[in-house]
């Protein structure tokens, strides 16, 4: 005997399918309410995290498992938290160094999805480091703007990743696309 599924509609089931949208605006309002501070700390901690949005996306394509974003993700916050206690040594340098020996180990090994997969994400890294690193160099008032085009383009890329379902999981790539744009809107309007 066959089940008949019913298609489960309404608000609740609506919200329950774009559990990551939620997750994601949940987090946007949790940013934006634990305030900015002034400009040039705004720029400085936003722009440190625009080299951080790419490297996840180096990793998980390094790593060749979508399914992983999650957890990678979870372990990257979980690292920023003990490089921040520590205060040793500065978070985009920690960002830095281990983006290049992604790079050098896609470079020189194997890399699970092809080297035109890789090529893209290295591309990806290296776009996003310089935005960001040219939004932390200048001046906070043209800063902002960098970081939040930063910030833009990565929600930009987040669509386009979520389209053709590669490298990261889809409700991951929903999720930091609606961040990214919150974020870069905050930047543009709030600070």
């Amino acid at each position: 005997m066959s089940e008949v599924v019913r298609e489960r509609r309404g608000p609740f089931w609506t919200l329950m399918r774009r559990w990551p949208t939620a997750l994601a605006l949940a987090s946007v309002v949790f940013i934006w309410s634990a305030g900015l501070g002034d400009l040039a700390d705004a720029v400085s901690g936003f722009g440190e995290a625009v080299l951080l949005l790419p490297l996840e996306y180096l990793i998980l394509n390094r790593i060749g498992r979508p399914a992983m974003s999650w957890p990678v993700i979870g372990a990257i916050v979980a690292a920023i938290v003990v490089i921040d206690l520590l205060d040793v040594v500065a978070l985009s340098t920690v960002v830095i160094a281990g983006a290049l020996v992604l790079l050098v180990w896609g470079v020189i090994g194997e890399v699970p999805d092809g080297r035109a997969s890789f090529g893209i994400q290295a591309a990806g890294m290296l776009g996003f480091g310089a935005i960001a690193l040219a939004g932390l160099a200048v001046d906070p008032d043209l800063g902002r703007y960098l970081v939040a085009a930063g910030w833009f383009l990565h929600g930009v890329w987040d669509a386009v990743h979520l389209k053709l379902d590669r490298v990261v999981s889809r409700s991951y790539a929903e999720a930091c696309g609606v961040v990214d744009v919150g974020v870069a809107a905050m930047l543009l309007f709030l600070v």
